[in-house]
């Protein structure tokens, strides 16, 4: 990346007038932070992550703040692709907002009936693969650890939606980030999203049980950044398609050290909750001063 000139990045073929998109989850399907965040003054927004059937979510407690972060388990809830894709959608193309749709499946039949109904919409140049999520209790992980898997989930994508760019989004808990981008690469994907949350948990010790009914969370926030920042380090020497940082971004520093690590767009999450204005605080900066160079070298 140049530290002058155009902010803008392209991934695949598709343009974006500056490299900061919101993450998948926290700002749902973007209506819901209507006058929070200028939503066309960002490069995209990352929607809450769809399913072919509606999905209700996780039981019992979804969110549980802790030092530095946030464990949630929502479990993918969403509307599900009809109404996602005959109404959600449509109104954020509406208003000007560029969309990269977040999908993601429990079985390989549901995979491939969410692709379908994605194509059928002609609306749809680029998705991101939602190839880690940790708090379902089929798919998810069970994908995002396999390289074989994400092989087979990229390329399906790839041959359905022609012409569409893929992200696979990547998870942190397995040993080797790099294998599993490569995998994602050599499947023709577009770019790579890291990090997803980490797997953690909690005990209430008031009644001896853990906090969440599956009892394992994801764990997003400042705690995780040191975690995500490294692996997109170690995935930019791996791989030659663009990376997306995502995860425990909490201020303007925060992105500009993903940019130096090599990531060419980065993701906001959890910190619009209590800073919903840092997503459009660092497309300024960026404005202001360029994107900063790579360290990208394997001896820095």
């Amino acid at each position: 990346m140049s530290t002058t000139g155009s902010i803008k990045v392209t991934i695949g073929d598709i343009l974006f007038d500056n490299p900061v998109f919101l993450a998948s989850g926290p700002a749902g399907y973007g209506e819901e932070y209507d006058g929070f965040i200028d939503l066309q003054r960002l490069g995209g927004i990352v929607t809450k992550t769809v399913t072919y059937e509606p999905k209700a979510g996780n039981p019992g407690t979804r969110l549980q703040e802790t030092p530095g972060g946030l464990l949630n388990s929502v479990g993918l809830e969403n509307v599900g692709a009809s109404v996602f894709f005959g109404e959600k959608l449509p109104r954020l193309l509406d208003r000007g907002i560029r969309p990269i749709v977040s999908l993601a499946a429990e079985d390989w039949d549901g995979y491939r009936k969410l692709l379908d109904a994605a194509a059928d919409t002609g609306m749809i140049d680029i998705v991101e693969l939602n190839l880690s999520c940790p708090n379902v209790e089929r798919g998810g992980m069970a994908v995002g650890t396999d390289p074989r898997m994400i092989s087979r989930y990229v390329g399906h994508a790839k041959d359905i939606l022609s012409g569409a760019a893929i992200i696979a989004k990547l998870t942190p808990n397995v040993q080797d980030i790099g294998r599993l981008a490569l995998a994602a690469e050599e499947a023709g994907a577009s770019a790579i999203t890291a990090i997803n949350t980490i797997v953690g948990m909690d005990i209430d010790i008031r009644v001896k049980k853990p906090v969440f009914k599956r009892k394992r969370a994801g764990l997003s926030g400042p705690a995780i950044f040191p975690v995500a920042l490294e692996a997109v380090w170690r995935i930019v020497n791996t791989v030659d398609i663009p990376v997306i940082g995502v995860g425990g971004i909490d201020s303007v520093d925060d992105a500009l050290k993903f940019f130096m690590a090599g990531a060419a767009a980065v993701q906001v999450g959890t910190a619009i909750f209590y800073d919903s204005h840092l997503p459009e605080k660092i497309v300024t900066e960026l404005e202001k001063n360029g994107i900063p160079a790579s360290i990208n070298t394997e001896g820095n």
